[in-house]
This record gives structure tokens, C-alpha cells and sequence, in this order.
């Protein structure tokens, strides 16, 4: 080694030994070799994970900053050296022999925020470059069980007048990127003698591994409704080690600081990541909402309805014409407004289920409303709507578990489209997801290596949107005497399916000729006046104002007021004693105070208010009682079928007759809670 090199080695190696000693390091590694310290506990090699700040070396050091953001393996060797000499010098552990034995894994805490150090999957090089860590941003699509792999081992010579017969001097650990051929072989030779090495098998130190497939967020873009295009998007293997291992989910979003890593399996050269640290994700939203809105909310704030009233009537204008399917339009913008990527755990789920005559118009609705989700899935019917399995094909052997479509949605909307495509297993799949909200696989144990079989479960926390041919045939049999008169007819859809869904949804216009006759209108215009606006320029709302509007919405944090609990809770304790006692076979279960307490605050989000009020109830009463009345006939409570819009919203007038509808409503849901359920209030706490 050059004079000069070996002086600037030197000097590094003091500066990290200093940086260690004032950082703490020191005692954390004094802390982490108390497990170490019993005498009956004896082993090759001994793992210490050190938290590494690049930034803070950098400017302690520039030579040793550089050396551990490019040169990470070199950098290993450096912190395995000082720490060696500090467990030596405090005789922490007696029975470390040979530096060789300190097996030490730099953890970083975070890397510069330049574009070098960002690795973009979406378009990432595929050429050899340094093995240097990077940051990425990705979402899990599939991941295999935990397995074993060795992290360490010992290897004797065969000669026995060789020195390294006995001793530690030949030790093997695992590095970024190896495989286990690279750690743990038979064609090892002595460096001292060339005699083969034989390892010493007590001695080995096994780990766990577990493999998670990545891709970029963007990909998830594909799984929508945008046309096919020839953009696509390649996997990336991730491996999780040891602490790491169950630290990511199916479907969730993270930021994963890793080292790039090429895997030789003769023939084949696979790329793979070698995670260092894994953090969730944020992706980040416009904070604002486009003038266009906020010039709207300023002009009705004289009505607590008319906001979102107004939203709902213009929304999906690429479509339908303004005011057609406004009650599902509603709908979807709720169901929108409570998903949310960044913290699926909080999504309160809104399932869809809509009842049409006019298959066609509604999923196109469906499908354009889908676009403006965070994370949204567009499933096929003959696709695997949970997970399923295949063989790891990185030589583990164990099983890989992909995400369906419904947990590739997490935190979203996963579209089924009409469920009269569907076959009766994946219906009764659904109805069981439905109801438990969980999903399991099956792993058998004799077909991936292990002794017994395995159940895995997954939580699914996306709402699901679909919709049903009211015109199509019932499936089921007759209806018998005891069914309640004016219930919808489900079409293809089983009562018990239909029961699992949130909200039902008849989408039915009063006027049937004249709502064919606008569409009719709408798409002719659109197809002779392509990009021109077709209504006055106050029903014009850009799909981008949308999308902002319901960013902002989502982010919203809210409070329900005294008044709307009242009436929520008071309506589910009227309504299920007045459909007990009718015998109509209505069940009100507790799910039905969450989905209206959802309801109301997806409301008060839509206009924009951090405070749930008793007009958010009044809608979310109003979409609830609909949906039962739709399934189980009506109560004592008679609503018209479109009491969310009883009128069309052509002007101020109109807004003004809705408002005044909806009061009336409110009075009449007061006066059936007083009716059928004195002291409402009294009985949340025994509920």
C-alpha cells in the first residue's frame, strides 16, 4: 500500500473510533453484547447492527463519508475493526478470538436528497454500477413466509498440523447480494497451507431471509382503466434479513433504503435489492383545492347541503350529462373521500353495489370515478380477486404469495364491474371477504418443503364498487310470502351477497325516455365537439379539479357533533326495533352505526367542514335507509327513493326546494327516533 494511502487509512480509522466513542456507539455496543456474555452460549460469529448517519460523517470526515455512502463494504470492514478493538480493550466478550468473527451490519438512518442516491424503478439502469446504497419508493406485490439462511459459519483446515485447524481464522458471513453457495460450499481452500477447508457445522449461525417482490407505485396506474400502452413495468426482489423480516405488507407503500445487488445462479445473472432500512410511504398530494371550488363554497355557504350537492350533480360530466345517477354519483365521491393510501389502517371502507338497467353508462361511471382514486384496481372476472401462489424462484423453495386485486387496492377502490360475470365460488369468495374483511391462504406444507400445512390471513382495507343487471333474471328461487313487499329485485346477485354491501344503489331515473334522450344528447355532442365544453360554465368542473378537491378532502381530520351522533345512533335503535317487530327479517347490526357514522363524516369532508354535523347525518340516514328499504322493503320511516335529490338542480330554486326537502326529512327522521326510540341517547353505551 502507498505511503499516502496507508496515513489516510489511518487517520479514518481514528476519526471512526473517536466518532464512535462521542456518538454512543460505544455503549450500544457495550448494551449489545450483554446477550453474548453467557457462558453456556458459544458461537462463530456475532451480529452487531450500528445506526450510521452519512450526513454527520460527512462532515466529521469527507473521506469516511465517501467511503461509507460508495464504498459500503469497505466501510463494513472499517466499523468492524474499531469495533473489535473496543470489545477487545473492555473485554466485553471473552470468547471473540478473531476480528473475523464480529460480524458488524451498518444500518442507515438516511442518504442525501440527491438524485444519485435515488434509485427509480420505473426506469432504473440495468448495467453494472457500484454496489452503493439507494432509496426507493415502491409498493409490495407479493412476498414469501420467512425462511432460514446462514448469516455465519466456521471452517476448519483438514490438515491437522496446519495452524487453522483449530482456532477461528477462517470465517464465512454473508454480504450483501451472495448467495448461500457464497457463504456456506465444499471447495474452500486453506490460505495458509491449500489445504481443502471442512466447515465446522455446530458452529454455523443461521438467520431468517424472507423475499418481497417490488414495483413502482406508478405501475399500479395499468391496473386502472387507462388504455394498454407499451410502457411496462419490471418486478425487483427485495431481501429482507433478520430484524427486517415481516416488516413490509401485501399492497402497502414504502420507502426502502437498500444496496443494488447482481445475484450469478449460473447461467443467469438476476438484479435484486438487499434491503438496509424499510419505512412507510407518503405519497405526496396537492394541500389546496382549485379556485373553481373554492369560488363554489363561497357562494353557497348559506346551505349546508348545496356544496356537495352541486359536486355531485357536475361530477363524471365526461360521462353522463349533470344531474343523471346523482345519488350514485354521491356515493362514489364518499366512497373516495374515506379511502386513502398514505394510512390504510384508517380507511373506513364504503362497498358499492349498484342496481341499473343501464349496465354500460354505470361502469363507464364507475370506471372514470376510478381514475380519481389514490389507488385503485379495475378487477377481471377471471382474475384472482385475494392472493395466490407460486414457487420462489430464487432458489428458497418456499412458497411466493401475490397479491390479488383487492389487496393490490389497499387503502383504495377495488372495481368488480357487473357481478353477473362472476362464477358462484368467486361470489361466495367475496361474500365471506366481505363479511370478516379478512382473507386466507392456504400454504400446503408438503408441496414447499415444509412439515406442516399453513394459514396465512390478510386484512382487506379497500372498498369495493360493483354493479348488477336489474333487468337480468333473479338466479334465486321465488320470492316467498314472508319476503316484504317493494324490495328490489337483485337480478344475478344471491340476498346474501347483496346483504354484505354497504350501500345499494337503484339507479332508476323518473323519466326513463327522456334521461335515454339526454344521454343520447351528451354523446352525440362529445363526439362532434370533442374538447369543448357542452353545459354553462357553471356545471364545468375539470377531472383535475376533482382530484385536488377529493386530496384535500381525504386529509381532512373530523369530529362528530352531539347532534349527529344523537341521530344516528337514535335511527338505528328505531330502525331495528320497528323492522324486528314487523318480521321482515331486517337485522341492524353494528356495522350499520360505523357505515353511517363513515357516511356522515365523508360528507363533512366533501364540503370540506372538520366538524360532523346533523345535516352530514340527515344524508347518511337518508343513503342507509334507502339501501335497506332496496333489500328488505320500508319501515315506519317512508322516504321517496331519491331523497338525496328529490328534484333536479337546475338553478338556485331548485337548490332552495332541495334544502327544504331535506329539512323536512330531518323532521321526519327526529320524529321516527322520538317515535320508536324514546331515550335514544341512554342506550349508546349499552349498545
Amino acid at each position: 500500500m502507498p505511503v499516502v494511502g496507508a496515513l489516510s487509512c489511518s487517520r479514518t480509522f481514528r476519526v471512526l473510533a473517536l466518532t464512535v466513542a462521542r456518538t454512543g456507539a460505544l455503549l450500544q455496543i457495550a448494551e449489545d453484547c450483554k446477550p453474548f456474555q453467557d457462558p453456556q452460549q458459544s458461537e462463530a460469529v456475532y451480529r452487531f447492527c450500528i445506526s450510521v448517519n452519512p450526513s454527520d460523517l460527512i462532515e466529521l470526515d469527507p473521506t469516511l463519508g465517501d467511503c461509507v455512502l460508495h464504498h459500503p463494504i469497505k466501510a463494513t470492514t472499517l466499523f468492524q475493526s474499531v469495533c473489535f478493538l473496543s470489545i477487545k480493550t473492555l473485554s466485553l466478550i471473552e470468547k471473540i478470538h478473531t476480528e473475523s468473527q464480529v460480524n458488524v451490519v451498518l444500518k442507515f438512518t438516511h442518504l442525501p436528497p440527491f438524485p444519485e442516491y435515488t434509485l427509480d424503478l420505473s426506469e432504473f439502469p440495468r448495467g453494472y454500477g457500484p454496489m452503493r446504497p439507494v432509496a426507493m419508493e415502491c409498493v409490495v406485490i407479493a412476498m414469501t413466509r420467512v425462511t432460514k439462511y446462514t448469516q455465519g459459519a466456521r471452517f476448519l483446515c483438514s490438515e491437522d498440523a496446519c495452524p487453522c485447524s483449530t482456532g477461528f481464522h477462517h470465517i464465512r458471513v454473508h454480504a450483501p447480494g451472495a448467495t448461500e453457495s457464497a457463504t456456506v460450499r465444499t471447495d474452500f481452500r486453506c490460505l495458509l497451507c491449500s489445504s481443502p477447508l471442512k466447515e465446522d457445522v455446530k458452529f454455523r449461525v443461521l438467520g431468517d431471509k424472507q423475499l418481497v417482490e417490488l414495483i413502482h407505485v406508478k405501475a399500479l396506474d395499468v391496473l386502472k382503466v387507462h388504455p394498454p400502452r407499451s410502457l411496462r413495468y419490471q418486478s425487483v426482489t427485495l431481501f429482507l434479513r433478520d430484524e427486517l423480516c415481516n416488516s413490509m405488507k401485501i399492497g402497502r407503500l414504502y420507502r426502502v433504503l437498500g444496496i443494488p445487488a447482481h445475484v450469478h445462479q449460473w447461467p443467469n445473472v438476476t438484479w435484486s435489492v438487499e434491503a438496509n432500512s424499510v419505512q412507510s410511504w407518503e405519497p405526496e398530494y396537492p394541500g389546496t383545492i382549485s379556485t373553481n371550488f373554492q369560488a363554489l363554497l363561497t357562494a353557497t355557504a348559506f346551505s349546508p347541503w348545496s356544496f356537495s350537492a352541486i359536486v355531485a350533480n357536475s361530477f363524471g360530466s365526461a360521462v353522463v350529462p349533470p344531474g343523471m345517477y346523482s345519488t350514485l354519483k354521491m356515493c362514489l365521491l364518499l366512497s373516495l373521500v374515506q379511502g386513502t393510501v398514505n394510512n390504510p389502517d384508517s380507511v373506513h371502507c364504503l362497498d358499492l353495489l349498484a342496481l341499473t338497467a343501464d349496465t354500460l353508462i354505470v361502469d363507464r361511471l364507475m370506471m372514470y370515478s376510478l381514475t380519481l382514486a389514490g389507488r385503485g384496481v379495475r378487477h377481471n372476472a377471471s382474475g384472482e380477486m385475494f392472493a395466490y401462489l407460486s414457487r420462489d424462484e430464487h432458489g428458497a423453495g418456499t412458497a411466493n404469495i401475490h397479491a390479488g386485486s383487492a389487496l393490490l387496492a389497499t387503502g383504495g377502490v377495488c372495481m368488480l364491474g357487473d357481478l353477473g360475470n362472476y362464477r358462484k365460488d368467486k361470489m361466495d369468495a367475496l361474500q365471506s371477504a366481505l363479511e370478516s374483511r379478512l382473507v386466507s391462504v392456504l400454504i400446503p406444507g408438503k408441496k414447499y418443503g415444509e412439515d406442516a400445512d399453513e394459514q396465512v390471513c390478510f386484512s382487506i382495507q379497500c372498498s369495493f364498487w360493483a354493479l348488477a343487471d336489474s333487468k337480468s333474471p333473479s338466479k334465486q328461487s321465488s320470492r316467498t310470502d314472508s319476503m316484504a313487499l317493494g324490495t328490489a329485485d337483485m337480478g344475478p346477485v344471491p340476498a346474501q351477497l347483496a346483504e354484505t354491501f354497504g350501500l345499494v344503489v337503484q339507479c332508476g331515473e323518473a323519466d326513463r325516455e327522456q334521461a335515454l334522450l339526454a344521454q343520447t344528447v351528451h354523446t352525440l355532442r362529445q363526439a362532434v365537439q370533442p374538447g369543448e365544453p357542452l353545459y354553462p360554465s357553471c356545471m364545468q368542473f375539470t377531472t383535475q379539479d376533482y382530484q385536488e378537491l377529493l386530496a384535500h378532502a381525504q386529509r381532512l381530520q373530523t369530529e362528530l357533533s352531539p347532534g349527529a351522533e344523537k341521530m344516528i345512533h337514535g335511527y338505528y335503535m328505531a330502525s331495528r326495533r320497528v323492522r324486528t317487530e314487523s318480521g321482515h327479517g331486517a337485522k341492524m347490526s353494528v356495522a350499520s352505526i360505523k357505515l353511517m357514522m363513515s357516511l356522515a363524516e365523508a360528507h363533512s369532508k366533501l364540503c370540506l367542514r372538520t366538524n360532523v354535523l346533523e345535516e352530514d347525518a340527515v344524508i347518511a340516514v337518508l343513503l342507509c335507509e334507502n339501501s335497506i328499504t332496496l333489500r328488505h322493503g320500508a319501515s315506519a320511516l317512508v322516504i321517496p327513493p331519491n331523497a338525496v335529490f328529490p328534484c333536479d338542480l337546475c338553478d338556485l330554486e331548485a337548490l332552495q326546494r332541495r334544502d327544504q326537502s331535506l329539512e323536512q326529512l330531518r323532521q321526519s327522521i327526529l320524529q321516527f327516533v322520538y317515535n320508536f326510540a324514546p331515550g335514544a341517547a341512554s342506550y349508546i353505551t349499552e349498545e
